[in-house]
């Protein structure tokens, strides 16, 4: 089961897995050209099928600013033309791939507060939110619309403590930031790690960051 609050990402996942050549297709017609971007990034593309808002977010991943994913208030995506040169914007390989490992893979829009009801001891839940920003001055919440909050925080870290008690197999990732350290210090295990980043307006802070496991 995989399950996200961004429908976009959902409807995303959906089209590959149930329509992967209408999806390649789809992104065949697209061009590595910024009038196309903006005009495409301006579409009201949550009325069309899950084709076209497949082939709409994969473009807009492969040719906006850095491969990010934000949005305003209003759910209107909100990157800028990232102006590469060559860009793949259709990896065909790569979503037949992708189509394959998702058969018989139910995928659903809804958010942590409903993954309680679906378990049973013995299962395995893996939680990635939107991480906590790493400094007062960085900030990510506009994965959706309505962002993600510190009291969000809060309820995944009771739900991942019901889950245990309930002798569910949970792990989390999280920046590796004093107030998630706080947050999981009773009760969880951490450890810190090390992952690459590409997401950052200066070129010279891309790489390394350390993020928490918890479990």
């Amino acid at each position: 089961v995989l399950s996200d609050l961004n429908e976009r990402l959902v409807r995303t996942y959906r089209a590959v897995r149930d329509d992967v050549e209408a999806v390649i297709e789809a992104l065949s017609e697209c061009r590595n050209d910024k009038d196309f971007y903006l005009r495409t990034r301006a579409r009201d593309i949550d009325a069309a099928g899950d084709v076209a808002v497949a082939a709409w977010f994969i473009y807009l991943n492969k040719t906006g600013f850095n491969g990010l994913y934000r949005v305003n208030k209003k759910g209107q995506f909100n990157v800028p033309f990232g102006g590469y040169k060559n860009p793949m914007i259709c990896d065909a390989d790569n979503l037949r791939a992708c189509s394959e490992v998702l058969q018989g893979v139910k995928i659903l829009h809804t958010d942590f507060r409903h993954v309680e009801e679906m378990t049973e001891p013995g299962d395995f839940v893996y939680f990635d939110p939107p991480y906590v920003p790493l400094s007062n001055t960085a900030s990510f919440t506009s994965y959706t619309r309505d962002g993600f909050t510190l009291e969000d925080q809060t309820e995944l870290r009771d739900m991942a403590r019901n889950l245990k008690h309930k002798r569910v197999h949970v792990l989390l990732s999280n920046s590796s930031v004093p107030v998630i350290h706080e947050l999981y210090s009773e009760g969880f295990e951490q450890r810190e790690v090390y992952a690459s980043r590409a997401i950052n307006s200066d070129a010279t802070k891309r790489g390394k960051v350390a993020e928490a496991l918890i479990w």
